[in-house]
């Protein structure tokens, strides 16, 4: 059982990224740019666009696991589904969840092969859903937080255990999200 301060972050960033989005409403319509990161400039001036975060934290909040090195994603057995309203087949169902990355980071997210027709992902201000994200954690000013935290989550065509790869320092990693429903326990 998390302590009182771990709960404490946990409602906080929930709430952070509950607040994104309008009651009701957990899309964000808008045509991203064409790499599905926003157009704000990393702080340096130079690099890939920043993926606009909600909040920054020093480490990832409880009920979040480890994906690499560099991401976090809800440890949560099953990520709870509404309808969403998209008019892509591969998208009538949405899980809303927050990215966790470490700051002046750059991730890419996608559908493992076999699933690219059943499901989508995407984070940020601008969110359209795709079969790959890309998320460009910039440092932010002062430099204070290690980890930054992104609004968006997974559309399925129905619940499922969806495989997603991601891919972090050149390596990737796969991690198993249970959307509407939990995924087998055959592998930590």
């Amino acid at each position: 059982m998390p302590g009182p301060i771990a709960r404490w972050g946990l409602v906080c960033l929930a709430a952070a990224l509950t607040a994104c989005t309008p009651a009701g409403d957990s899309r964000q319509p808008s045509a991203p740019p064409p790499n599905g990161a926003t157009t704000s400039t990393s702080p340096s001036g130079g690099g890939p666009p920043c993926t606009p975060s909600v909040t920054e934290m020093s480490a990832p909040p409880a009920g979040y696991r480890l994906v690499g090195e560099d991401v976090a994603v809800p440890s949560a057995v099953v990520l709870s589904t509404e309808e969403s309203g998209e008019a892509d087949p591969a998208a009538r169902l949405f899980a809303k969840w927050g990215l966790v990355v470490r700051a002046d980071r750059v991730v890419d997210l996608r559908i493992a092969p076999g699933w690219e027709g059943r499901a989508r992902v995407g984070w940020g201000a601008a969110t359209t859903p795709a079969a790959t994200a890309t998320v460009h954690a910039c440092a932010p000013e002062g430099g204070q937080a290690r980890w930054l935290a992104f609004v968006g989550g997974t559309w399925v065509a129905r619940a499922g255990c969806v495989p997603v790869i991601v891919t972090s320092n050149g390596q990737d990693h796969r991690v198993d999200l249970g959307i509407g429903v939990a995924c087998a326990t055959t592998t930590p």
